[in-house]
């Protein structure tokens, strides 16, 4: 297989690359790093796992396009899907109008939600356009709630240590990860911190489930220290992602639900990146046998195709807001909520995971997965390998240049940097976490792209090692 940079690279890449420079500001990037330290890699089209240069080679797309692209790129499906709802509706404004994307595809995420017996199932769904603004949404439903109940004081939220929830201000005061908040310090909410259940360096199921408990516990001290303070508490069910691919026992959020439970605080379930059968299930959440209050979904809804994020909530919160006044409504809005074009695709996307049994599917390819990243383990270079479902990380030995505050940054430092060009240059597209070179590959990936990822990461490793 040719790699990126092997000769001859046609002139076509270096135009694209000097076109891009001018005119564009590429995102999570220093650009100073351009063009010399983090190469552009111009592609032409995608291919089920593979993303294809101007020259023929291919990249094997290791990240899912930063885990999105769950089905693979150019799924026949989803595509024809978007192609044949341009051709009857492309757009309308959601306030005032309806259309059948919208609501088929609500009925349908309503209808697979995680469910736990004994409480009344998540029941409406409000539409955005990305998982940012999912979060926002989601915050501003939780505070909005209580405010409507009459309930004063409760303004705060808790999150995670290393935690991550997006961008947009609102979802980046949730977040713990000191280079994308510092600058906007200032600038943010005002966010109770507990301590992460990360079972980093456990053993086995019991030292996890330890770690689990340790950190419900002191979640319930933060609770009760704060009493009638707080409105929600936010997480990533079993994996926080963008903090390091750290993961926690599905005991954790049992016990989240039993608090927010005692203390009347509503539970926001973050599976934007964990959604939609990364982990081995639909849902996160189902692992723990609990239902959120709020439910955000984003990246995977539409198989990677169009920017749409989906909140989920109960009859109740949607019944709080229901009044006379003005004022007591969501008034949130985005001009492309419930885009036909995106609900089409989503729809589409979730009539593969039956038509091709994607979970069964997921699940044998996350135990290849496993069997090949086994050696690492014992690497020079390797503090840890984990693995929940279709999520795999490869926790390295640290690097003070590869480390902020304690806390995994894309691909930063020097060694990041080395490693990514590395991989690049070997077909494959890995983005380190800081410390942790993960894969998080789509659904379609084979054996033999698999034994490619392993054996390009064996050779990273090395290169980390030296």
């Amino acid at each position: 297989m040719k790699g990126l940079h092997d000769a001859p690279m046609i002139a076509a890449d270096d135009a694209w690359r000097t076109r891009d420079l001018a005119v564009l500001w590429h995102p999570c990037t220093q650009m100073r790093e351009h063009p010399d330290a983090l190469p552009l890699f111009p592609v032409a089209r995608g291919e089920g796992a593979w993303l294809m240069g101007h020259d023929g080679s291919r990249v094997l797309d290791a990240v899912s396009s930063w885990w999105t692209n769950i089905h693979g790129h150019a799924e026949t499906r989803i595509a024809q899907a978007i192609g044949q709802q341009a051709r009857t509706l492309e757009q309308v404004i959601l306030a005032g109008c309806s259309h059948a994307p919208a609501v088929e595809l609500a009925e349908r995420l309503l209808a697979r939600a995680p469910q736990q017996a004994g409480r009344a199932p998540l029941a409406k769904v409000f539409y955005a356009d990305n998982g940012s603004a999912g979060v926002e949404v989601a915050l501003k439903m939780a505070y909005h709630w209580f405010h409507n109940q009459g309930i004063a004081g409760r303004t705060r939220f808790v999150a995670l240590r290393g935690s991550y929830h997006g961008e947009t201000l609102g979802a980046l005061s949730m977040g713990d990860l000191p280079l994308y908040r510092r600058v906007y310090a200032p600038l943010l909410l005002d966010v109770l911190f507990a301590p992460s259940p990360d079972a980093f360096g456990t053993q086995d199921d019991a030292g996890a489930r330890a770690c689990a408990e340790a950190a419900a516990n002191a979640l319930a001290a933060l609770f009760a220290a704060h009493a009638g303070e707080i409105c929600a508490f936010i997480l990533e069910p079993l994996v926080q992602c963008a903090g390091g691919m750290r993961m926690h026992h599905p005991h954790y959020l049992r016990r989240v639900r039993e608090l927010c439970d005692a203390h009347g605080i509503l539970l926001i379930a973050d599976e934007i990146a964990v959604g939609f059968g990364r982990t081995g299930t639909l849902f996160a959440c189902e692992q723990g046998g609990i239902q959120p209050d709020l439910l955000c979904l984003s990246k995977g809804l539409t198989g990677g195709f169009l920017p749409l994020c989906a909140v989920l909530a109960t009859q109740q919160i949607y019944d709080g807001f229901l009044d006379d006044s003005r004022e007591r409504a969501f008034l949130h809005s985005h001009s492309y909520s419930g885009n036909p074009l995106a609900c089409a695709a989503a729809l589409a996307s979730l009539a593969i995971f039956d038509s091709d049994a994607v979970l069964p599917r997921n699940r044998d390819t996350a135990q290849r997965m496993a069997a090949l990243a086994a050696p690492f383990a014992s690497h020079p270079a390797v503090l840890e390998v984990r693995q929940t479902g279709m999520i795999l990380a490869i926790e390295l030995k640290p690097e003070p240049d590869n480390v902020e505050d304690g806390h995994a940054v894309e691909i930063s430092g020097r060694r990041g940097l080395r490693l990514y060009r590395k991989a690049l240059a070997s077909g494959v597209l890995l983005r380190p976490l800081g410390d942790v070179l993960y894969w998080m590959p789509p659904y379609c990936i084979d054996t033999a792209q698999l034994q490619l990822l392993a054996q390009v990461t064996a050779d990273v490793l090395d290169a980390a090692a030296g």
